[in-house]
C-alpha cells in the first residue's frame, strides 16, 4: 500500500458565521427594555503548517475533505455565540500550495510556517450592535456570512541541500544510508527506491541533508518511469551529484552516457522552473562501486572526460566506504559557498499594509436590455448578512446600498424605473427591480419590528 504522497488534491471548506440574534430585553414593568441581540460567532479557519515530524501528504490522499467548524449565534441578554474551530493541518517542509488552475498561493518552508488557506465567515451583527439614533430598537439581526469554499493542489518539494541523481541502481540509496543515519530500502533490482530518500550529514562543524532522486532513466521528463513524479524534489537543491554506476553490466551503458542521459532530461525539465533552472546548480561526478573488479579501471579511464568538462570527479564505494570521507567534505564545501551567498536573515517583523482609502466600493455595468450588474465586496458581503424574509433588514440594505452611491451610480448608468439590478456576478447574483421613488439612504423611520413602511405601502 502507498505510503508516500506528495501530491493531492484537497478539498476545504471553512466555517461559516454564526446569525445574530434579534432580541428585546424583557423584565417585569419593563416590557421593552432595548435591543440585546448578541453577535454570531466567528467561522473557523482552514490553517496549514509546517511540521518536519510530516514525512508525506498521505493523510490527505486518504482524507482529502476538511472542514472547520461554523460559528453560533447570538443569543438575548448580549450574549454572543461561541466561534467555530479552526482546522490545523500539518503538511512537510516544503509544500507547495496551489490553485485549482495551478496558481502558486504559498511555498511552505519551515517548522512552524503557517497560511491560512480559508477564512471563516464573519458572524453577523444582532440588533443590539445594529441600535442607532433614527433605529432604537430593530426587530431584524445580520446574518452569518458563509466561509470560503475552495480546491487547493498540495504539491512536496524535498527540501535537501545536496540532490543525489542517477540511474536505477547506481548506488544511490547505498551512498545516503552510508553517509547519514537513514536506513532506506537497497536491493540489487530497478526501481527499489520509489520515494525520496532523506539523510542528514555532519562533516566537522557542517551539517547538511542530501536526497535520493529515484527513477531517472531516459525519458523521465517525459513521464517515462518514476522521473517525472519525482524530479520536482531536485527544485529546491543547491548541489546535485551524478552518481555514477561504474558496475553495470546493461549493454550500451557507460558513465559517461548515463551522466549525458540525466543532463538531458534535467535540461527538458528545466523548462517548466523558470527563474531557478536546474543548469545553473553546480555538480559533482561521484563514480560509484569501485570495490566490484573492472569498476575502479572503468572509473580512472573516464575520470578524465568528466574533468575536462569542468567537473570535481570522486570515485567511491558506497559498500567499502572508500572515498565517502573526501566526497563528504566536497559537498560540505559546495552547500557553504552556496549558504553564502544568501541574503542575512534580518528579525521578522509584522508589517501592516492598509488598503487604499477613497477607492471604489463598487462598479456598476450596463449589461443590456436596461439591466445593469453591480459588483463589488460590500454590497456582495450585505447581500449576504440580510435575511429577506425580514422587511425591516431588507429596508436596512436598501439604506446601506444608497450610503455608499450605488442608487446616484444607477442613474448616472442611464438607469431607468423598472431596471433589472444584479448584484453580484452574471453567473450568481441576487436581483432588484429599481425604483428610484423609493426614499433610500436616510434610515427612514420603520413601522412595526420587522417591517419597513417603504416596502409595505410600495
Amino acid at each position: 500500500m502507498t505510503s508516500f504522497v506528495d501530491h493531492v488534491v484537497l478539498h476545504v471548506s471553512a466555517g461559516n458565521g454564526g446569525n445574530g440574534c434579534a432580541s428585546v430585553h424583557r423584565e417585569k414593568f419593563k416590557p421593552l427594555g432595548g435591543p440585546d441581540g448578541g453577535n454570531g460567532g466567528r467561522g473557523g479557519d482552514v490553517t496549514l503548517e509546517v511540521d518536519v515530524n510530516t514525512a508525506s501528504l498521505l493523510d490527505y490522499h486518504k482524507r482529502p475533505h476538511r472542514k472547520a467548524g461554523s460559528g453560533r449565534p447570538g443569543h438575548g441578554s448580549h450574549r454572543n455565540g461561541a466561534n467555530g474551530d479552526d482546522v490545523l493541518l500539518t503538511v512537510p517542509d516544503g509544500t507547495v500550495v496551489k490553485s485549482a488552475d495551478g496558481e502558486v498561493l504559498a511555498d511552505l518552508v519551515g517548522q512552524g510556517t503557517r497560511y491560512v488557506i480559508a477564512e471563516g465567515g464573519h458572524g453577523g451583527l444582532g440588533n443590539a450592535a445594529l441600535a442607532s439614533a433614527k433605529r432604537k430598537a430593530p426587530g431584524f439581526a445580520l446574518l452569518g456570512e458563509p466561509g470560503i469554499d475552495l480546491d487547493v493542489i498540495l504539491e512536496l518539494k524535498t527540501v535537501a541541500d545536496v540532490a543525489l541523481v542517477g540511474f536505477p541502481s547506481a548506488g544511490k540509496s547505498s551512498l545516503i544510508a552510508a553517509l547519514s543515519a537513514a536506513k532506506p530500502k537497497i536491493a540489487d533490482y530497478p526501481f527499489t527506491t520509489l520515494v525520496p530518500n532523506l539523510g542528514v550529514v555532519g562533516v566537522g562543524e557542517h551539517v547538511f541533508t542530501i536526497a535520493d532522486v529515484p527513477g531517472l532513466i531516459e525519458g523521465a521528463s517525459e513521464g517515462k518511469g518514476l522521473g517525472l513524479d519525482f524530479l520536482r524534489h531536485i527544485e529546491r537543491a543547491s548541489t546535485l551529484a551524478h552518481v555514477l554506476d561504474c558496475a553495470t553490466l546493461e549493454p550500451g551503458r557507460d558513465p559517461v552516457s548515463d551522466f549525458e542521459v540525466i543532463e538531458r532530461e534535467l535540461a527538458a525539465y528545466d523548462l517548466a522552473l523558470g527563474d531557478r533552472p536546474l543548469s545553473d546548480r553546480p555538480r559533482i561526478v561521484v563514480l560509484n562501486k569501485i570495490d566490484v573488479p573492472d569498476g575502479r579501471d572503468l572509473a580512472d579511464i573516464v575520470r578524465t572526460d568528466f574533468e575536462a568538462r569542468g567537473l570535481r570527479v570522486f570515485a567511491v564505494s558506497a559498500a567499502s566506504t572508500e572515498g565517502l570521507r573526501e566526497l563528504s567534505f566536497a559537498m560540505a564545501e559546495m552547500v557553504e559557498e552556496f549558504r553564502a551567498t544568501l541574503p542575512e536573515l534580518e528579525p521578522t517583523r509584522l508589517v501592516l499594509r492598509p488598503k487604499p482609502v477613497g477607492g471604489a466600493d463598487f462598479e456598476i455595468k450596463n449589461v443590456g436590455d436596461n439591466s445593469f450588474l453591480v459588483t463589488g465586496d460590500k454590497p456582495v458581503r450585505w447581500l449576504r448578512q440580510t435575511d429577506f424574509t425580514n422587511e425591516e433588514a431588507v429596508g436596512y440594505l436598501a439604506d446601506r446600498l444608497a450610503k455608499i452611491g450605488i442608487e446616484e451610480g444607477l442613474r448616472k448608468a442611464g438607469a431607468e424605473p423598472g431596471a433589472t439590478v444584479l448584484i453580484g456576478t452574471l453567473d450568481e447574483s441576487i436581483v432588484f427591480d429599481w425604483e428610484p421613488d423609493l426614499l433610500a439612504g436616510g434610515e427612514a423611520l420603520p413601522g412595526p419590528r420587522g417591517t419597513d413602511r417603504r416596502l409595505s405601502d410600495w
